[in-house]
């Protein structure tokens, strides 16, 4: 039976948070349709000290919603075309934020959730949503305690930029899932993920 998580569940730091919301599934509701998806691959950005953290600009307009309480949408603009969603962890002042980088259909719905900007086109998640109470009954998450899903860690895409905080492990994904934008190559797989931890 699922449940929809709380805000005590947002309340982990990014790193916990990012690993804990493989498996989940996120659900939105717009103009009378609901979609559901399981989300099978995150980013984890860990505040300020993250150089690859948009907070670690510091606090302003558009960071202002990662520095509030867990449990928020966190939706930005990026290359001028694409929104990308995240949700805000840790306590209020932490400014940590976990990307959702992909997930997989449910109930019947067909779209591609393979990356983060077609994960929020297809959910219909715009800047509108920047701020959202992700416990409300708009946008929301539950927990599928049957879903066990094997998780595997790499680094994260397209922090290049961040300095050493490029080569962090901060990426979490489904190893069986499909939908995953970025998967490890098999090899890597063996090598680093002898046996995948499961939650």
């Amino acid at each position: 039976m699922t449940t929809k998580l709380s805000h005590s569940f947002f309340e982990q730091d990014g790193e916990r948070l990012a690993e804990a919301l493989v498996g989940k599934i996120l659900v939105r509701r717009w103009r009378g349709r609901e979609y559901r998806a399981r989300v099978v691959e995150t980013e984890a950005y860990l505040g300020p000290a993250d150089l690859a953290s948009h907070s670690s600009k510091g606090r302003t307009g558009r960071t202002e919603v990662m520095f509030g309480p867990a449990g928020r949408a966190y939706v930005y603009f990026i290359y001028g075309m694409h929104w990308m969603l995240n949700v805000v962890g840790g306590k209020t002042g932490d400014a940590h934020a976990v990307l959702i980088r992909a997930a997989e259909p449910l109930v019947g719905w067909e779209a591609n959730l393979s990356g983060p900007a077609r994960l929020a086109r297809a959910l219909r998640v715009t800047g509108a949503e920047n701020g959202i109470d992700l416990t409300g009954d708009k946008l929301f998450l539950l927990d599928d305690p049957s879903d066990r899903p094997r998780v595997l860690r790499d680094t994260r895409v397209g922090v290049d930029y961040a300095q050493h905080w490029k080569d962090e492990l901060l990426r979490f994904f489904d190893t069986d899932s499909a939908a995953v934008s970025k998967p490890l190559p098999a090899a890597l797989r063996r090598i680093r993920g002898s046996k995948p931890r499961t939650r």
